[in-house]
């Protein structure tokens, strides 16, 4: 690129020239004509240079251009493949979910009743405690009323067989 630059600059260069030489010298005409031949042929050189890299630009833009479409093809490939792996995971995560919810919806009836019935234990628990100590206690009183029965009959027995043996 910078030899084209330098190149261009020299037959710019070499142009200024003629054109200085033109103007001073007896032959003008000829020397006109040879400079508007050498303008002409500097003008479609660089015409040519610049239809040149216009198409080497189109080049480099298409093969650019053709990458792209080769990089959205494949980016779309790998979005198709990463939508294709999630699907089956959604449906599958949802059904779980929904078997969460309606699991849920009976745990909580179910854990209202296990309270009530927690409830109902404590409470049928305490009554029976009670009934418990209150049977002890007879019990306790049966035997203190048995002891006493027993003495007072072994006394009369006694008392008894005394008056027998007075009889006697």
């Amino acid at each position: 690129m910078t030899t084209q630059k330098q190149s261009w600059e020299a037959q710019q260069s070499q142009m200024q020239q003629r054109v200085k030489k033109a103007i001073g010298s007896p032959a003008r005409e000829d020397q006109e004509e040879e400079l508007s031949r050498s303008a002409l042929a500097l003008f479609r050189a660089k015409e040519e240079e610049i239809e040149r890299k216009k198409m080497e630009m189109r080049e480099k833009v298409e093969n650019r251009l053709g990458r792209a479409e080769e990089a959205t093809k494949r980016l779309a490939e790998i979005r198709e493949e990463l939508e294709g792996m999630t699907d089956p995971m959604r449906k599958e995560v949802s059904l779980i979910r929904k078997k969460i919810d309606l699991v849920n919806k009976e745990l909580k009836p179910l854990g209202i009743t296990c309270q009530k019935k927690e409830r109902e234990y404590k409470e049928v628990l305490e009554l029976l405690n009670e009934k418990n100590k209150e049977k002890s206690q007879l019990i306790a009183k049966l035997m203190e009323l048995v002891n006493e029965s027993e003495k007072l009959r072994m006394k009369k027995l006694e008392e008894l067989s005394n008056n027998i043996d007075i009889l006697h």
